[in-house]
C-alpha cells in the first residue's frame, strides 16, 4: 500500500470512530409506514428519540427502537473509554429502503384474481457524537 493510500485510509479510519450503524433487513412492515416513524427520530438526540419511540403507538415505532439500542451498543463497543452523556449521540441519518415483495392471489368475483403485494423493508440507522468533529480539529490544531 503507498504512503498517501495508507495515510487517507487511516484518517477514514479516525473520522469514522465516532460512527456507528445497525441494520435491519426483511422487516415485515411496509416501508411507507416505517419512514413515518423514522422521519420522527432523524437528527435527534439518542435519548429523546429512544422515548419518542417508546411513546409511540405505531408497530414500527418497537422494531426501530431495538434497531436504535443496537447501534447504540454497537457504539459503546466501538468507543469503550467514552460515555454515551459526554459525547451527546445523536440519530445521524435513517435510511429506509424498499425490501422483497411477497406476491399473493385473493380471489375475486367471476373467477378473476387479484395480486397482493406484501412488502417489507429494511433500515440503516446511524448514530454520531456531535463532539466528534470537534475532537479531531482540536487534534489537528495541536499538532
Amino acid at each position: 500500500m503507498g504512503a498517501r493510500k495508507r495515510l487517507r485510509a487511516e484518517r477514514v479510519k479516525e473520522e469514522n470512530k465516532s460512527i456507528a450503524f445497525a441494520k435491519l433487513n426483511k422487516s415485515p412492515i411496509t416501508p411507507r409506514k416505517m419512514r413515518l416513524v423514522a422521519d420522527l427520530v432523524r437528527g435527534v438526540e439518542v435519548n429523546k428519540a429512544l422515548n419518542i419511540l417508546q411513546h409511540n403507538a405505531k408497530d414500527a415505532s418497537t422494531s426501530l427502537e431495538k434497531l436504535l439500542r443496537s447501534a447504540i451498543a454497537n457504539w459503546e463497543q466501538k468507543n469503550e473509554g467514552r460515555s454515551i452523556e459526554e459525547e451527546s449521540l445523536f440519530v445521524k441519518s435513517i435510511e429506509v429502503g424498499g425490501g422483497a415483495m411477497l406476491k399473493r392471489i385473493q380471489p375475486a368475483p367471476q373467477g378473476r384474481a387479484h395480486r397482493i403485494r406484501k412488502r417489507s423493508n429494511h433500515v440503516t440507522i446511524v448514530v454520531d457524537s456531535r463532539d466528534a468533529g470537534n475532537v479531531v480539529v482540536e487534534a489537528e490544531n495541536a499538532e
